[in-house]
């Protein structure tokens, strides 16, 4: 790899082979070097979370002229960590990215996303991150209408950078793209999340699914409203969760200790 270009480091919670990175990968590649590290399979769901028991191993998977794709046993987290601590010792990533993500991550799902994770743990490292979802869980979902966006955002987020603590999560819709909105996390509930089934061995067991409510569909400044109406939602999501407000208010409380 060339020291003279941006470096891009990329990984995803739906492993390292998903369509949606590889489709990454190749919407950007020309924009530097690009290292890939993503876990080995589907780590959907897994958030911020990092392996603090089990032992970690990466694979080299690819290595050509500009690129590197390495795999990684653990989560997202683990990847980019390991990325940023074996890869990026003498050359920090111009942009951190995550995904593309098969299926969106709007509203709460910001917090549960391993996707979202990779941008988080890039922003908490002082990188400039980005995180981009499509609305569509297919295996083989076309990600070609995003990719006029995603080289747009990744060219300016590396030539500009972004505000300490805060990055970009990025959701596309299904079908004909209207436009872009930059808008906030919607308010949602997943709710009749657990499903529980016998087994014939006489215990019971449970599957994780549950269904996802948007509990403000009037609000037009959403990403939810944005996404059910054809438009790309950017929300720039900071890494400080203080509530300020609250914070001035809780001044006045008689707290006794």
């Amino acid at each position: 790899m060339k020291f003279n270009r941006p470096l891009i480091l990329i990984s995803n919670d739906d492993g390292y082979q998903a369509k949606g990175i590889r489709s990454l990968v190749e919407m950007v590649r020309d924009l530097g070097d690009v290292l890939v590290c993503a876990p080995e399979d589907a780590r959907s769901g897994y958030a911020c979370a990092f392996s603090a028991t089990d032992y970690l191993r990466l694979r080299l998977r690819q290595k050509e002229e500009g690129l590197e794709v390495w795999s990684c046993n653990g989560t997202p987290i683990d990847s980019v960590k390991l990325a940023l601590n074996q890869f990026c010792t003498e050359r920090l990533p111009s942009i951190v990215i995550g995904g593309i993500n098969h299926g969106d991550n709007a509203s709460v799902n910001t917090h549960y996303s391993g996707t979202m994770g990779v941008a988080l743990e890039g922003c908490m490292k002082y990188l400039p991150s980005v995180a981009f979802s499509l609305c569509n869980y297919d295996a083989d979902a076309d990600f070609e209408p995003m990719r006029r966006i995603v080289r747009d955002v990744t060219r300016r987020v590396i030539a500009e950078g972004l505000p300490k603590g805060v990055c970009l999560n990025v959701n596309f819709p299904l079908g004909e793209v209207k436009g872009v909105r930059i808008c906030r996390m919607a308010y949602g509930t997943w709710y009749d999340e657990c499903v529980k089934e016998h087994h014939p061995r006489g215990y019971d067991y449970f599957w994780m699914v549950g269904r996802y409510r948007n509990d403000e569909p009037w609000a037009e400044d959403t990403d939810n409203w944005a996404l059910s109406h054809g438009y790309v939602a950017i929300t720039p999501t900071r890494i400080d969760v203080t509530d300020y407000q609250m914070m001035a208010a809780m001044k006045d409380w008689d707290i006794a200790y």
